[in-house]
């Protein structure tokens, strides 16, 4: 089939996968197992304290984002912990990426257009 259109438009674009983490303080050193790792240091690893995310606790989030085998592995390496679910996720995911998009926004109101 020939077609004048610029793009492909019947192709699969494949979302990137996460899984939101929450540690207790005692828990905290689990990242450094997440970093050491080879599948998962290559992804996106993000972690931030609970109170910085404007969330009640002393513990902290890791995001882990990227490819579903590598989201798979991190959550095998952090046995014992279960990903946060449902709406609870949804909301820490949310203001994660609401802070990395209001760091960048600063960083374009310094460096300009």
């Amino acid at each position: 089939m020939k077609t004048n259109e610029p793009f492909i438009t019947d192709a699969v674009v494949r979302r990137d996968v996460y899984r939101v983490f929450r540690l207790t303080p005692a828990q905290a050193d689990q990242v450094n197992v997440l970093t050491a790792d080879d599948v998962v240091s290559r992804q996106s690893v993000t972690v931030r304290d609970a109170k910085s995310l404007g969330l009640k606790g002393d513990g902290r989030y890791v995001v882990v984002e990227g490819s579903e085998a590598a989201v798979a592995r991190a959550t095998e390496l952090l046995k014992g912990i279960s990903p946060l679910k449902g709406a609870e996720a949804e909301d820490v995911y949310r203001r994660f990426r609401s802070q990395d998009e209001q760091a960048a926004s600063g960083m374009g109101l310094i460096f300009g257009p």
